[in-house]
C-alpha cells in the first residue's frame, strides 16, 4: 500500500519562511500598551483579546466588521484560547460579534493604536533589517498622506491620515490623522518626533518641502532628506532649473517595463558650492534632476523632469542610490494600493469614530507584517491564509504560548 503523501505547503507560505522565535514576535505586550476605553462594568472580553482576534482576521484577509467577527465564529475553540477569549459561562456568544467590534473599535484610542502598531513594525524591521546586508544603504522613509474615502458624510469630511512608510519591506513605522491634505504640513514634525531618525533618509514629496521642518529634520533628528522642488517654491525651483546641467554626464540610467507601458529613468547629480551662492534651501548639499520618459501601449510617449535637493554628500550616497530613493518613494502608493484592492478600503463606508483609523491600522500592521516576512504577494498571502487560521496566529508572534490569564 502507498504511503500516504502529505499535503504540500502552498507556495505563498513558503515564501515567508519559518515562523520562528527569531522571526516573529508576540504582538500582545504591544496592543496591552492600549487604553481600554469601556467601563469595567459590563465588559467580557479584554481589549487585548478583542483587537489580537481582529488583526488575526486582517492577516487572513478579512476587510470590513462582519468579517472581522465570521472569522472569529469559524475559529476553533483552541485558537480562542490562544488569543484570549474566553467562553460565556451561560453558552451566549463565544466571540465578539460585528456590533461588539464595531462598538470597541469606535470607541479606542487611534493615536495609541496606530503608536503600538508602528512600534510593532518598527521592532520587527529592524530584527529583519540587522539579519540582512549591514553595508547597504542607510533605512530611507517615505512621509506620505492618504484619505479614507468612504469615511465622509454630509455632517464630516472625509478621514485623511499621514504615514510614515519604511521603503524596503514597506512597514508603516507611524501614522497620524491630519483631517484633510492642506493640514499635513503642521503634521510632519508630530508623526516623526516619536521616530529614531540618526542617518535615516526621508523622502517626501512637494508639498512637505516646508524649509521649518526640514531644518528640524536634519538638526534636531539628525536624518537626512531628499526633498522634491516644484514650482510652487519658485525660488528653489529657478535655481535649480537655470544650473549648467548640460555640463553635466547622465550618471545612472533604469528602464522598467510592465502594466503596458515602458519607462526609463536618468539621473544627474550636481553639487551645491556655497562659496557660489548655494541654493535657498536648508542644508542642501546636492541638487538632482531626474528625467523620465513613459511609452504607453498605443499612446505618446511622455517626458517629464523633476528636481530635487539632498541634504546627502556625493560620498555618502552615488547616483544609483539616490535614484533609487526618489523611485522608492513611491512604495508608500503600493501600500495604499494594497489596502484599497486587497482590502477594499476605499470601498469602506464605516464612520463612527475612530473605527476607519483602527481598521487602517489592522491593514498596516497585516501588509507590514507580511512584507517584512518576504511575502510578494499580499492578495494570494491572505487568500491562503484564510483557510488556514492557526497561520495567522503564528505569523503574529501567538504559538503555543496561549495567555493562562485570558481563559
Amino acid at each position: 500500500m502507498p504511503a500516504v503523501v502529505s499535503s504540500p505547503i502552498p507556495a505563498a507560505l513558503l515564501k515567508l519562511g519559518p515562523l520562528d522565535a527569531d522571526r516573529v514576535a508576540d504582538v500582545r505586550p504591544y496592543f496591552d500598551a492600549v487604553p481600554d476605553p469601556r467601563s469595567r462594568r459590563g465588559r467580557w472580553y479584554a481589549l487585548t483579546a478583542v483587537l489580537l482576534m481582529c488583526a488575526a482576521a486582517v492577516v487572513a484577509g478579512a476587510r470590513n466588521l462582519d468579517e472581522l467577527a465570521e472569522w472569529g465564529e469559524r475559529a476553533s475553540c483552541t485558537l480562542l484560547l490562544a488569543i484570549g477569549i474566553r467562553g460565556h459561562p451561560l453558552g451566549w456568544r463565544r466571540t465578539p460579534s460585528a456590533a461588539t467590534i464595531g462598538r470597541v473599535l469606535g470607541a479606542v484610542d487611534g493615536d495609541a493604536l496606530d503608536q503600538a502598531v508602528g512600534a510593532y513594525l518598527a521592532d520587527r524591521h529592524r530584527v529583519a533589517a540587522a539579519s540582512a546586508d549591514a553595508a547597504g544603504p542607510p533605512r530611507t522613509i517615505a512621509v506620505d498622506g492618504k484619505a479614507l474615502k468612504g469615511s465622509a458624510r454630509l455632517s464630516a469630511p472625509r478621514r485623511h491620515l499621514l504615514s510614515a512608510v519604511t521603503h524596503d519591506r514597506v512597514a508603516t513605522l507611524a501614522q497620524v490623522e491630519v483631517g484633510a491634505k492642506t493640514n499635513e504640513t503642521r503634521h510632519f514634525k508630530p508623526l516623526l518626533a516619536p521616530l529614531d531618525l540618526a542617518g535615516t533618509v526621508v523622502t517626501f514629496d512637494a508639498l512637505h518641502s516646508v524649509k521649518a521642518n526640514i531644518t528640524w529634520l536634519v538638526e534636531t533628528k539628525k536624518a537626512h532628506y531628499i526633498a522634491v522642488i516644484k514650482p510652487n517654491q519658485p525660488t528653489v525651483y529657478a535655481q535649480l532649473d537655470d544650473l549648467n546641467w548640460s555640463a553635466v554626464d547622465i550618471q545612472h540610467t533604469a528602464s522598467t517595463t510592465g502594466h503596458g507601458r515602458r519607462e526609463s529613468r536618468s539621473i544627474k547629480t550636481l553639487a551645491i558650492n556655497d562659496n557660489l551662492g548655494g541654493i535657498a534651501f536648508p542644508h542642501a548639499r546636492l541638487a538632482l534632476r531626474v528625467h523620465r520618459r513613459r511609452q504607453q501601449t498605443g499612446k505618446k510617449q511622455t517626458r517629464e523632469t523633476v528636481y530635487a535637493v539632498t541634504s546627502l554628500d556625493a560620498h555618502q550616497s552615488s547616483p544609483a542610490e539616490l535614484a533609487a530613493a526618489i523611485r522608492g518613494h513611491w512604495s508608500i502608493e503600493a501600500l495604499h494600493h494594497i489596502r484599497d484592492r486587497t482590502f477594499a478600503e476605499d470601498s469602506s463606508t464605516v464612520h463612527t469614530g475612530s473605527t476607519p483609523r483602527a481598521m487602517a491600522a489592522l491593514r498596516n500592521l497585516a501588509i507590514g507584517t507580511l512584507k517584512i516576512l518576504g511575502a510578494d504577494n499580499i492578495a494570494k498571502t491572505t487568500r491562503t491564509i484564510r483557510h488556514q487560521p492557526t497561520q495567522a496566529l503564528q505569523i503574529l508572534g501567538i504559538l503555543s504560548n496561549p495567555d493562562p490569564h485570558g481563559t
